[in-house]
């Protein structure tokens, strides 16, 4: 299929909905489960703790995945890995609908982790490239806030599939949609024809870990962590609050969680805001509200008030997250695709671990002190931003990748 006959605008309107769809349908994948775990518990005659490998499996080989893909898109191409990616998630998500065996189906979600990995931390770089510099950071945006948004979108499809068709349905509909989104990228996104450096796939693998030899990405990637570890964190603990102390059912939770794409809602316009106001002030100012919106949810004595804090903790992340990933974009330079995914793979252990966090406070602490410790490490990252030379662009790895 040929765009020939449409304006640039156009094909560029095309393109971030392509990438932001396929960013929400394939991120929904890691959290589709959850909403499972206790039917699938029943079913395969597990535990409670052993069903929860069932997404476990996912999200760590998702995280181990954004580690390996990086490097070879920086040497062969973004979009190879962006149809592969999906291409192979496609075949192993429509399997996953015929297994009936509990330790098969945890195999195949890790190989549908591993598969999904590819395409979201890829697609942001992709973006970087191939659109113009006024118009990166809102389409990194409207990426990052698909991203953000298959956290509660994934969980309630999920939830209402199961209810009325079974679990492997949702599996079966899921792998639908995403072979129409293979042939969506194949047909629609053009290739990227970035250069590539001609080095040896293991020096680059190398040059990753060099990353964290600069204070400019330390800065940057120790953001990242808080992220999705307060975002998941957070939701953990209030999910537990709400149903001990307003007896709320799981659908009247869920609900009060899908608040939070309101705040979500505002990831597309941190690039337009940026180029008003700064990155940086845009990063703070994000980092203020977020923190912000955890001490409040703290305190809050409602129903009302716990949404609205939900929502405004909510804005402030996915404010944050599409300009942290355009920061680390400018400082690694023509190693981009490496340091992105360097990040996806630090973003995703955050959220591996904000379940743990968040069940170790709440055993040992309870619902307060568990919401402020969240609230106290994303201030943090908000004095961080303050910090002599975190995101001064003098030696950053941009440079020195340039000189090897």
């Amino acid at each position: 299929m040929s765009l020939s006959y449409i304006n640039e605008s156009s094909k560029q309107f095309i393109s971030t909905f392509i990438l932001f769809w396929c960013g929400l349908v394939i991120l929904s994948s890691m959290y589709l489960t959850i909403p499972l775990e206790h039917d699938l518990s029943h079913t395969f005659g597990v535990s409670l703790t052993q069903a929860a490998w069932i997404g476990s499996s996912f999200s760590l080989c998702y995280a181990i995945g954004c580690l390996l893909y990086g490097p070879l898109s920086d040497r062969y191409g973004r979009k190879v890995f962006l149809v592969s990616s999906i291409s192979i998630l496609t075949a192993v998500t429509i399997t996953l609908g015929f297994i009936e065996s509990f330790y098969v189906l945890v195999l195949l979600r890790g190989i549908q982790g591993l598969a999904a990995a590819a395409f979201a931390p890829i697609s942001l770089v992709y973006a970087d490239e191939m659109f113009p510099p006024q118009k990166r950071l809102t389409t990194v945006g409207y990426i990052s806030s698909g991203l953000l948004m298959a956290g509660i979108i994934g969980q309630v499809v999920s939830g209402v599939i199961n209810e009325y068709y079974g679990w492997h349905s949702i599996f079966f509909i899921l792998g639908g949609i995403y072979f129409i989104s293979t042939i969506l990228v194949i047909t629609l996104l053009p290739k990227d024809i970035t250069e590539r450096k001609e080095e040896s796939i293991l020096a680059t693998y190398k040059y990753m870990f060099t990353f964290i030899k600069h204070k400019q990405f330390i800065s940057a990637f120790s953001i990242t962590f808080m992220l999705l570890l307060s975002l998941i964190g957070m939701y953990s603990v209030l999910g537990t609050y709400l149903r001990s102390e307003f007896s709320l059912s799981d659908q009247q939770i869920l609900s009060i969680r899908a608040a939070g794409i309101l705040g979500m809602l505002l990831a597309p316009f941190a690039g337009r805001i940026a180029q008003n106001i700064g990155v940086l002030t845009v990063l703070r100012a994000g980092l203020g509200l977020a923190s912000a919106g955890l001490l409040a949810l703290s305190v809050s004595p409602s129903l009302p008030l716990i949404i609205i804090t939900s929502v405004a903790f909510t804005a402030g992340i996915a404010i944050v997250t599409p300009v942290v990933i355009s920061l680390i974009s400018q400082l690694a330079g023509p190693a981009k695709g490496s340091a992105i995914s360097f990040n996806a793979f630090v973003l995703f252990l955050g959220a591996s671990l904000g379940p743990i966090l968040s069940a170790y406070l709440l055993k040992t602490a309870g619902y307060l002190p568990s919401i402020l410790v969240l609230g106290t490490l994303l201030f943090g990252g908000f004095l961080l931003t303050f910090a002599t030379g975190s995101f001064a662009p003098e030696k950053t790895g941009k440079a020195e990748h340039q000189s090897s």
